[in-house]
């Protein structure tokens, strides 16, 4: 970036950079929800395994034909939290949520396992061509076919008997979703089993998709829908799961770390298992990607809410805003509240940019007569440049940067705002009774563009280019029609942040405004 950087490209680049941010980040690199899974109503059975290495083998199963009813059940669990369905094959084919925070538009519990996305949770899958067809057309028997968690015995044993090797399935359950899983074979054989395909509830164009991979040494893989090319196996894993923008479904072991493998599915959806030749014990969850519930099973679990690049960032704002939460018991106006204390400590930088602002509009004449009488001489115009930004206390960059060092926070929030279950249901103030949702009557967002259209009216700006205007002009309808779906408590925060962004600006050019008249009336003092 050249020293005599243009107030006009100074503000360009701010722009550039809110729409790589909020708009091509979010168009072209986070994936989309396919179109198919959203009405589908069939796909075509891979019960293959994955590809990969393991003991005694190292082939992949075939496609097969399942004679078995997917839809015969052979047990139910239900807790005060969730109702779980057990198929005929061992897995878990459906899973209610039962809290009401968590019920559909027609007042209906949301189930999470979408029996036409395989694979279900807790589906296994042999190397073993011949095997993995035999167990995928035999039944299961179950111990109980009814278990309430709340009572004692909340166990349920799965056994599957095959031709020379038995399968049992031991699963504790507990009230929140999680279960202690363990699994035994007669004999040593290689297979595969899932936590089961994420959640197909709150699939949108701004969350990320795939699996997550968290090693003992807090090593984060994200491996996005679309990504995967080949099998990946990893090792020494604490945590492995499959996620939409609210729910997911997932195994841990902390103490006993597993094996992965990360494949993909016909649609090239990242899908997770966890690799075994006998014993495996592991803790599964099904449910939401709640702060609060997650933590009650183990405080580790944090790891399973991503929020991408500014991870780093989101997180503590998040801590920051759940503190808030907990003191004012409304989400709206914590972060109303939080957006101000964010606001005030970046205070000093936005008076920075502001003043730098107020300074080369003042400067945009005589820069402009220097760049016309040195077009021809570049190292001589940016020496007068120099001089000139010397000689009047200005610097183009102390414009520049404190934008660019905001951006990540205000990006930071705009992830925790838009991924942060804790905001479904949760109702702000007048007609906005779910922060998760857009705003009903679009007043929201309107009024987010007449904040910005005012702000740019009152913010002094040197732009000489005729089309850099139009654009400028346009950014207001832009942003507007831009965050018109966008959940409400994300647009709250971005219309605090204007309001905030106006009030300051306003002073900043009243005190630029009194201080220029000091310094006029000093001039002619001094004459």
């Amino acid at each position: 970036m050249s020293e005599n950087l243009s107030q006009q490209k100074r503000i360009l680049i701010a722009v550039v950079l809110s729409f790589l941010f909020f708009v091509v980040y979010d168009y072209f690199f986070i994936p989309k929800a396919p179109q198919n899974e959203q009405n589908i109503t069939h796909i075509e059975q891979n019960n293959s395994a994955p590809q990969t290495t393991t003991a005694n083998t190292n082939t992949q199963a075939p496609k097969t034909e399942l004679s078995v009813n997917q839809k015969e059940e052979i047990a139910v669990v239900k807790s005060e939290h969730f109702e779980a369905h057990i198929d005929s094959l061992g897995r878990i084919a459906k899973f209610y949520l039962s809290d009401e925070k968590y019920k559909d538009e027609n007042g209906k519990s949301i189930n999470l396992v979408d029996t036409s996305l395989s694979p279900l949770p807790l589906e296994i899958r042999f190397s073993d061509i011949k095997i993995n067809q035999e167990a995928f057309n035999t039944v299961y028997t179950a111990s109980q076919k009814t278990i309430n968690v709340n009572d004692e015995n909340t166990t349920l044993i799965l056994t599957q008997n095959l031709n020379d090797l038995i399968i049992t399935k031991k699963i504790t359950f507990h009230k929140y979703g999680n279960y202690d899983l363990e699994v035994n074979l007669s004999k040593d054989t290689a297979y595969f089993i899932t936590p089961g395909y994420r959640p197909n509830i709150a699939v949108d164009s701004y969350t990320v998709h795939g699996v997550l991979i968290l090693d003992k040494d807090d090593k984060i893989t994200m491996l996005e829908d679309g990504d995967v090319e080949n099998d990946e196996s990893f090792s020494n894993v604490t945590l492995m799961a499959a996620s939409d923008r609210y729910y997911s479904a997932f195994f841990y072991n902390f103490e006993k770390p597993l094996n992965a493998v990360v494949t993909k599915d016909n649609h090239e959806n990242s899908i997770v298992f966890a690799s075994a030749t006998n014993n495996f014990k592991a803790t599964g969850y099904i449910g939401s990607k709640e702060h609060e519930i997650l933590r009650s099973i183990h405080a580790d679990l944090d790891d399973v809410v991503e929020y991408g690049w500014f991870t780093f960032i989101a997180k503590p704002m998040f801590e920051f805003l759940n503190f808030l939460h907990g003191y004012l018991g409304n989400w709206g106006w914590a972060i109303v509240v939080m957006t101000l204390i964010v606001r005030i400590i970046l205070f000093p930088l936005t008076y920075k940019s502001m003043i730098s602002m107020n300074k080369l509009k003042d400067l945009a004449p005589k820069m402009k007569e220097i760049r016309e009488r040195y077009k021809g001489d570049p190292q001589k115009m940016n020496l007068h440049m120099m001089e000139l930004y010397k000689k009047h206390g200005a610097n183009p960059m102390s414009g520049c940067l404190p934008i660019l060092i905001q951006i990540p926070i205000f990006f930071a929030i705009y992830r925790v705002l838009l991924n942060a279950i804790e905001l479904k249901a949760a109702p702000w103030a007048f007609w906005i009774t779910d922060l998760s949702v857009m705003d009903p009557w679009f007043i929201l967002p309107i009024f987010m563009g007449l904040t910005m259209f005012i702000q740019q009216l009152i913010t002094p700006m040197a732009i000489q280019d005729p089309m850099q205007e139009k654009i400028m002009k346009f950014l207001p309808l832009i942003f507007t029609f831009f965050f018109l779906t966008f959940p409400a408590g994300l647009t709250l925060y971005w219309c605090v942040n204007n309001i905030c962004s106006l009030i300051q600006q306003v002073i900043v050019n009243k005190l630029f405004k009194n201080h220029k008249k000091e310094e006029i009336a000093k001039h002619e003092h001094r004459s």
